[in-house]
């Protein structure tokens, strides 16, 4: 028998009012023990609010105002009452089943939803493609909605805006499946960072237990998240951390990209784990001639360079990264070179195992006439500093230090790695902002800057800015966000955290006006991270360890 999505809809409502780690992974891993095996990736998906795994090339591509548009016309709500409660709701979720619930027109129409109801309509949602496939996705949603109830609705809106608010992210499921399995949660974990699809692996931990989780290994074509770097800010905490026994890099103002290779067939990937092979032919084209190895697993960061080969701002980059016509003459305008620092993967072996230096030699005995990032091996922290220093001469933002002892962990920051910049930088989300005065009237001018919580999965904002944008940037960005606007206050109007900027701070300060209890000083944005999600950026976690680590170098008042 197909399990209800009232079912699920239930299980993510008793969640929102649950804050305790261990209750939420004994409430979801009882839940998964009553699903039928086919059930299980689509409901682990849709509890998480991820409907496709990372890698995966779908996307719902569905707005809030596509979303509102199909409630509207389910409901005979006022403006009035529109207005009052997209005030009260806290996300679109909330605000479509309180349209539900006080001004429906009739009933719920047709059989009750399944979990893989649901799902299956996504699957469709998704593959609506070319002429007509706006009113396909909306159709194939509003069908959904008639179907639902104003609570399965909530859920269902949660999941195509992804923003679930519910507390069970990636870490709290991944100890879930391990309950529910008998496991132990590392070895999901493993599994969860070779594979990158925690529906597939709760199905494997579920049906083959210890021994299924432990066939998990990397895949040619199926690309890994990104190892992720810690900030620090100073060479010294790296020596001391690795005990002198460090690699540093040249830290490149580029774009990282995740290369797959069998034979002659190459995909390139961004860090988001999209597939930008098509945007980049000259990078495949120098992989497939210049890689001595069949098969093969590379990171790199690809940068735009000018006539001289000198680097070039970020945002050139990412003109290459949306170009998908006219692709040639893009590239004459704007040439990209590739830099690789790591080997995942070598004629079918997994090398993520390896310490670092032992897949850097791995990676230089391949590489043949491929550029490899500048590297050194300081025997001192004043030779360090000599290398940082003509990174910066060379016009790139500083140095990666890495742990040569390392193993390569899939998404994972830890603290293996270490970045160090000019002055100190986070990747921070956009989560609402103000209309401008003066000059800057009729732009959303000082943006909302958020962190996100890792206990959570809310953003948390920590301060505001209205520096480091041109006018130009200002008028995109305004157009940008006004599409992703969820509701308006004042002179707010509030976003859905799409957009992740890099902001650059002086300082870290208390802050009693902000909920997450800290606000940056002198922010300014450095540029847009187009190549980045909403949930890769930094963490409350993260700028509270900075915050505490200010003060090895600073008094402390209390």
């Amino acid at each position: 028998m197909s399990t209800p999505f009232a079912a699920l809809a239930n299980l993510c409502e008793r969640l929102e009012g649950t804050t305790k780690r261990l209750e939420l992974a004994d409430s979801v891993a009882q839940f998964l023990l009553k699903l039928a095996p086919e059930e299980v990736p689509a409901g682990v998906r849709l509890i998480i609010g991820q409907v496709f795994p990372e890698w995966d090339g779908r996307a719902l591509d569905l707005s809030w105002k596509a979303v509102a548009r199909m409630v509207d016309g389910l409901t005979e709500a006022t403006p009035a009452q529109r207005e009052a409660i997209f005030a009260q709701a806290v996300d679109g979720g909330q605000a479509v089943q309180l349209l539900l619930e006080g001004a429906r027109i009739g009933p719920p129409q047709g059989p009750p939803l399944s979990v893989l109801d649901v799902y299956r309509a996504f699957e469709e949602i998704a593959a609506a493609a070319g002429r007509g496939s706006r009113a396909r996705k909306e159709a194939l949603l509003r069908a959904l909605l008639l179907r639902a109830t104003p609570l399965e609705a909530k859920y269902i809106v949660k999941n195509v805006l992804a923003e679930m608010r519910h507390g069970v992210g990636e870490g709290i499921m991944l100890e879930a499946v391990a309950r529910a399995a008998g496991v132990k949660t590392a070895l999901v974990r493993r599994a969860n960072q070779l594979w990158g699809d925690l529906g597939e692996v709760a199905a494997v931990a579920l049906a083959e237990g210890e021994a299924g989780l432990r066939r998990a290994s990397v895949r040619l074509f199926r690309p890994l998240k990104p190892m992720l770097a810690q900030t620090a800010e100073d060479l010294t905490e790296a020596f001391e951390r690795y005990e002198g026994r460090v690699a540093l890099e040249y830290k490149l103002d580029g774009a990282r990209v995740q290369i797959h290779k069998r034979g002659d067939e190459i995909r390139i990937y961004s860090r988001q784990l999209s597939d930008v092979t098509k945007s980049l032919p000259e990078v495949a084209e120098e992989v497939r001639r210049g890689l001595r190895a069949e098969e093969a697993i590379l990171e790199g960061e690809a940068i735009a360079v000018d006539a001289q080969g000198r680097p070039l701002p970020f945002q050139h980059l990412m003109r290459r990264f949306r170009r998908v016509h006219d692709v040639a003459a893009m590239a004459k305008e704007v040439p990209v070179q590739l830099y690789l620092f790591d080997l995942l993967y070598l004629d079918g072996r997994s090398l993520v195992d390896l310490p670092e230096h032992e897949r850097w030699q791995a990676l230089e005995s391949v590489a043949g006439p491929l550029r490899l990032v500048p590297r050194m091996l300081p025997r001192t922290v004043e030779e360090g500093r000599r290398f940082a220093e003509a990174a910066y001469r060379h016009g790139h933002e500083g140095v990666m230090a890495k742990d040569l002892a390392s193993r390569y962990t899939p998404g994972v920051r830890g603290r293996s790695w270490l970045k160090l910049k000019h002055a100190l930088s986070l990747d921070l989300v956009i989560v609402a902002a103000d209309w401008g005065h003066g000059r800057r009237h009729g732009w959303l001018s000082n943006y909302h800057l958020a962190v996100r919580d890792e206990e959570t999965g809310r953003y948390l904002v920590v301060g505001k800015t209205f520096k480091g944008l041109t006018d130009e940037e200002f008028e995109e960005m305004t157009a940008r966000l006004l599409a992703l606007e969820r509701f308006r206050r004042g002179g707010t109007v509030f976003v859905e955290p799409r957009v992740v900027v890099e902001v650059l701070f002086n300082e870290i300060q208390e802050s009693a006006q902000y909920k997450s209890g800290l606000a940056l000083r002198f922010a300014r944005i450095a540029r847009v991270r187009d190549d980045k999600r909403p949930t890769e950026a930094d963490t409350l976690q993260t700028l509270r360890q900075l915050y505490e680590r200010q003060f090895e170098y600073k008094g402390k008042l209390g």
